[in-house]
């Protein structure tokens, strides 16, 4: 079999075979992709369990004071890009038809254990520990571990508000380990983006054969660890959207090449399986994250409009009688807003196994209030993301593919792809900025690992143009290029700990749930936590999930499934919550003189009140140290206390106990 050269990748599954078995457009072409989606998901789950089952058996050093797992890092790396070398060359000489998907499959999840798992050997916490947003995300899994039932991360009978796709698997996947959710987090975080960066590849190599897909797939993923890995839900979606992208814009524009122009209302000229996939992933997408699921939305409506405008002006040269030009140009606009309307219901109905419990409390006027998940300006979250410039390889292949997407959005499906995402991106941004006069924001901050990886995607295909140019101006130079592209590989991926420094250093200096500190050093006042939960079940007699806790402590909530009174701030809370009435109470209550008030002001909440009181001790009382929405300043929360009176709980009605620097109250 002979080598084939793609020239416009239109086909959202475009083969690279020289026969008829397993084209585009063919049953055979869908059942193979089907098939190579499979085989990524099995062969990549099995290679990153397999990786950090092997890193968890060594007892290695902490990364903050010891370089030995950031070389074994780089060494697993460079074993990983080695083996994805290999499969292109297999794939560039016509070997291992078969053998290709898998080890690019293989490489590409191995590559993202090692780069993630391998620094993080040694302790039980994921990037962040259990400190700032990891604190609410780790909860969330928590929660969904406790019980398959959709239920709010902290609140007590309210239905979630945060979409539960990635940590509902998760809880899932904690329980088949047998593991508490805090301590399945880190796995599930590194096997899903290592499961979700091996799809990515399989679906690159279909598109555009294993030499360029290899190499998109390794680009993104090594962008998408760089700027997403923290937030490991939003990661899988950059993996495998980037790719998806690029089906969504040919299911939009029907069975045509960019250059010419969307296909009309005929029939065979919608590609109903790219229809499909693509309200597939927004559906998952939705199910999983809201932010990026907007973007893909407005992605999609971008696409749609560039395609109704290219069939209007494609109508307009090709007729010259009125009356034709009108009805090409309905037909056309018919044709593609009927593709867009078509995957907006695929994914709406998937969509709603997530969001349908919260939007029916809304519909039927449960009260609400308080939530400002969009009251957060950053500094970055206030100038538009411009990578290009960096004077670095970042900046560098950015600058190309920017530069390529120009050159080539009138012949190429995927310029047209990464262009439009690439212009969504900026529209977001702006609109973002233009919010925070109405006293909010999109938090379009968020969204710079797509636009990197959109960016770095055109990026690759413009070295590859310009490789091609060296060969015919320079004779053949494709092992230099292809040593560079090797070795610039190596250098950005070795960069990736680096990069995340702070995130893992905080996950070996965090206390995890077993009151132990990675690094080995003193535990913080969480290591009392364990014997917090024994005394709760033993003077309640119930179970976690049948006790209400007032705590401000709240990586109590993130290692055990208690039902919390109040958020950790109203960023992360449920808007059915209403965070602020709940605040307003809790402030009450601390001002009650004595056991009688309290009793009665607890039982006359209009919500199920707390049964379990953690406080700090301080010598003014019992403390609570709880949060404000103070935008738009910046940082966004105002820390306050709230202290109780230690005599209110001088009654029978309470049971006392100090443990370390907490008074646990418990309502008998």
């Amino acid at each position: 079999m002979t080598h084939p050269a793609t020239t416009d990748s239109s086909d959202a599954t475009a083969t690279t075979d020289d026969d008829n078995q397993g084209r585009p457009g063919t049953r055979a072409g869908y059942a193979r992709t089907a098939l190579g989606l499979v085989v990524a998901v099995v062969v990549g789950g099995v290679v990153s369990m397999a990786g950090l089952t092997a890193i968890g058996t060594v007892d290695w050093p902490a990364f903050n004071s010891s370089n030995v797992t950031r070389s074994l890092t780089t060494a697993g790396q460079v074993l990983a890009i080695a083996i994805l070398v290999v499969a292109a060359l297999l794939y560039r000489y016509g070997k291992g038809r078969l053998l290709v998907p898998v080890l690019s499959a293989a490489a590409m999840s191995g590559f993202v254990t090692v780069t993630i798992g391998m620094p993080l050997g040694a302790t039980r916490l994921y990037l962040f520990g259990l400190s700032v947003d990891q604190e609410f995300r780790t909860e969330y899994l928590t929660r969904m571990t406790s019980s398959p039932h959709l239920a709010d991360m902290t609140y007590t009978d309210l239905p979630p508000y945060y979409p539960a796709g990635w940590f509902w698997w998760g809880g899932r996947f904690a329980n088949l380990l047998g593991q508490p959710g805090w301590e399945a987090y880190k796995s599930w975080a590194i096997l899903s983006m290592a499961v979700a960066a091996a799809v990515g590849v399989v679906l690159f190599i279909r598109m555009f054969g294993a030499d360029r897909g290899v190499a998109l797939g390794l680009a993104v993923t090594t962008v998408t660890l760089l700027y997403a890995s923290p937030e490991p839900y939003a990661a899988i979606l950059v993996l495998v959207g980037t790719p998806m992208l690029i089906t969504l814009t040919y299911a939009l524009r029907g069975r045509t090449r960019a250059a010419e122009g969307p296909a009309g209302p005929l029939r065979g000229s919608t590609s109903w399986p790219a229809v499909v996939a693509s309200g597939v992933f927004l559906g998952i997408s939705a199910a999983t994250y809201t932010l990026y699921t907007g973007l893909f939305a407005l992605t999609a409506i971008v696409l749609a409009g560039y395609f109704v405008l290219q069939g209007w002006f494609a109508a307009g040269n090709k007729a010259t009688l009125p009356a034709t030009v009108r009805s090409r140009r309905r037909a056309v606009s018919v044709a593609v807003l009927g593709r867009l309307v078509a995957v907006g219901v695929i994914s709406g109905l998937i969509a709603l196994l997530v969001w349908a419990p919260y939007l029916w409390a809304r519909i039927t006027n449960t009260p609400a209030s308080g939530g400002t998940a969009e009251h957060y300006l950053p500094e970055r979250g206030s100038v538009l993301p411009l990578p290009m410039f960096g004077l670095n390889l970042l900046g560098a292949i950015t600058m190309i593919g920017l530069i390529w997407i120009l050159l080539r959005f009138r012949t190429r499906t995927v310029a047209v792809a990464m262009g439009a995402v690439v212009v969504t991106v900026y529209v977001f941004c702006l609109l973002s900025m233009l919010m925070t006069a109405l006293g909010s924001t999109l938090l379009s901050f968020r969204l710079e690992p797509i636009l990197v990886a959109a960016l770095s995607t055109a990026g690759v295909l413009g070295v590859v143009d310009i490789a091609h140019w060296a060969v015919r101006r320079l004779g053949d130079v494709r092992v230099v290029v292809g040593a560079l592209a090797v070795l610039s590989a190596i250098a950005m991926a070795q960069g990736i700990p680096g990069h995340l420094a702070t995130e893992i250093t905080t996950a070996y200096t965090d206390t995890d749930g077993y009151g132990e500190r990675a690094d080995a050093r003193p535990a913080g006042a969480e290591s009392y936590f364990g014997e917090l939960d024994k005394l709760i079940r033993e003077q309640t007699g119930k179970t976690r999930t049948d006790n209400v806790v007032l705590t401000a402590d709240f990586g109590f909530l993130s290692i055990y499934p208690y039902w919390g009174f109040q958020g950790l701030t109203s960023h992360y809370a449920n808007p059915l919550a209403e965070f602020d009435k709940r605040a307003a109470a809790i402030a009450r209550w601390a001002e009650t003189e004595n056991a009688d008030q309290l009793v009665d002001a607890l039982d006359r909440s209009p919500w199920t009140p707390p049964n379990v009181f953690l406080f700090r001790y301080s010598a003014d009382g019992y403390t609570l140290r709880l949060a404000e929405d103070v935008y738009p300043n910046d940082p966004n929360v105002k820390r306050y206390t709230v202290t109780f009176d230690p005599t209110v709980f001088d009654d029978p009605r309470f049971q006392v106990t100090e443990v370390g620097p907490f008074v646990l109250v418990v309502r008998r």
